[in-house]
């Protein structure tokens, strides 16, 4: 079975940066796929950036630039930088999990206010 913990949220002025971790329990961590994805309050969620086993990454258009994920297998965990933050930032933002099925952390809420 797999678990992912996801921490390093919280709240950020507007322009600064959080990195988020999500630790994940199992084997198949190394040749699964992981994203990011949020959701803010009235909104669906959403994609945010994903990287395949092979370390290929894709961005929504709306971090490109700002947000990067990376990964270690070593540690099975999954990070996603977050810089020059925004208030349309604002969300939960949820690991996830991708081999056959998907798995899904519990989230963890980020806010970017002043």
């Amino acid at each position: 079975q797999v678990q992912l913990v996801e921490s390093g949220g919280g709240l950020v002025q507007p322009g600064g940066s959080l990195r988020l971790s999500c630790a994940a329990s199992g084997s198949i961590f190394g040749v699964a796929n992981m994203g990011w994805y949020r959701q803010a309050p009235g909104k669906q969620r959403e994609l945010v950036a994903t990287i395949t086993s092979g370390g290929s990454r894709n961005y929504a258009d709306s971090v490109k630039g700002r947000f990067t994920i990376s990964r270690d297998n070593a540690k099975n965990t999954v990070y996603l930088q977050m810089t020059s933050l925004k208030s349309d930032d604002t969300a939960v933002y949820y690991c996830n999990l991708y081999y056959f099925r998907d798995y899904w952390g519990q989230g963890t809420q980020v806010t970017v206010s002043s």
